[in-house]
């Protein structure tokens, strides 16, 4: 039904994405609207908006299914952390691990984010305190799900892709706790041990599951396509697809994760670092695939500016992606003109 914006009602459904005049997304096909969304698109000159459904009952029963699907998620992604850390003492102890146990996860694990558009929500959820490794295999397990489905991967394929990144660094079970928690950096001779996680991985992906490909992308997923990365330095086409899309994940988790030798960067600063590193190190598909679906889902994040002020991402900037148009209580502010001003940290509500 289209329904002019002065008749919105908090509650109603998006039926089609919301654009303005300029083509730049604003909101999400499957959005509930909230009144700070109808307030922005009164402010960018949205006439008109498709909406499936906009019956007051709705409108009662729907605002309940935010906080009900957060605490939803929330027990999934704690499970999630607690069957990761058993699989990695299996590795640890035996050398191999459950593969029924991976694959009741994984399947838990999809069939709620492909009920889920809002991938931004999601990281934020997982920003909590559990230890390094095991919410990194979720967040790469995830992250690799739903850039393999945006590439165009079918659902079993999106599913294997899930299962390899997940695995990806199971070989840390077999490196010591003392240089996986070691707070400054590794000596030369620290790094080359650590480095051979991936040969590890293989091995016990391989012994677990008898599946070639989800061995390899525990090998190859430190692979760069300039021939940069390890362990044996591999190029482009020579890297598995499921590796390269997995390492597109494993850098962005890394890097907007907390780790006890580094602090985690803020979600859409290191968008802009992958988009760096497609023109050598990463694939370049695959990053601007994450991109291109991450930067809608920043609209209407509440951040924290480098000024102090708190505000709403109103819109992404034709000018630079990476630093949008957030308003304040008392103004907008442009990030691509306000260069001194950045955002710190974005809130998930």
């Amino acid at each position: 039904m289209r329904v002019h914006v002065t008749d919105l009602k908090p509650g109603d459904l998006l039926k089609n994405d919301v654009y303005n005049s300029s083509g730049l997304h604003m909101l999400m096909k499957g959005s509930l609207l909230s009144e700070d969304d109808i307030t922005k698109l009164l402010q960018h000159g949205i006439d008109y908006a498709d909406v499936e459904h906009t019956t007051s009952n709705l409108h009662s029963d729907t605002q309940t299914m935010p906080s009900d699907q957060t605490r939803l998620l929330t027990t999934l992604f704690d499970d999630t952390i607690k069957g990761t850390e058993s699989l990695f003492q299996q590795a640890m102890e035996k050398g191999f691990i459950d593969e029924a146990q991976v694959d009741e996860i994984l399947i838990n694990l999809t069939t709620q984010l492909e009920k889920q558009k809002d991938v931004v929500s999601l990281l934020l959820m997982l920003d909590g305190d559990n230890d390094y490794t095991y919410n990194h295999s979720l967040q790469v397990g995830m992250l690799a799900f739903y850039i393999a489905g945006w590439m165009g991967y079918n659902s079993e394929e999106c599913l294997t892709v899930a299962k390899a990144g997940y695995l990806h660094d199971i070989g840390k079970s077999k490196i010591s706790p003392e240089m996986l928690h070691k707070p400054g950096k590794l000596t030369p001779e620290e790094f080359e041990e650590m480095k051979k996680h991936t040969l590890y991985g293989y091995e016990i992906v391989k012994e677990s599951t008898q599946d070639e490909i989800l061995a390899t992308v525990a090998l190859q997923h430190h692979e760069r396509e300039d021939g940069s990365g390890y362990p044996y330095g591999l190029k482009g086409n020579d890297i598995h697809p499921y590796a390269r899309i997995t390492a597109v994940a494993d850098v962005y988790s890394a890097m907007t994760t907390n780790r006890v030798y580094q602090t985690k960067q803020e979600l859409i600063s290191v968008l802009c670092e992958l988009y760096s590193l497609s023109f050598g190190q990463l694939n370049g598909e695959a990053t601007q695939e994450l991109i291109k679906h991450m930067l809608p889902n920043f609209i209407g994040k509440r951040v924290l500016l480098t000024s102090g002020e708190t505000g709403i991402i109103v819109m992404n900037n034709p000018a630079d992606y990476f630093r949008p148009l957030v308003q304040t209580s008392t103004a907008f502010i442009d990030l691509a003109k306000e260069r001194d001003i950045a955002i710190v940290e974005i809130y998930i509500q």
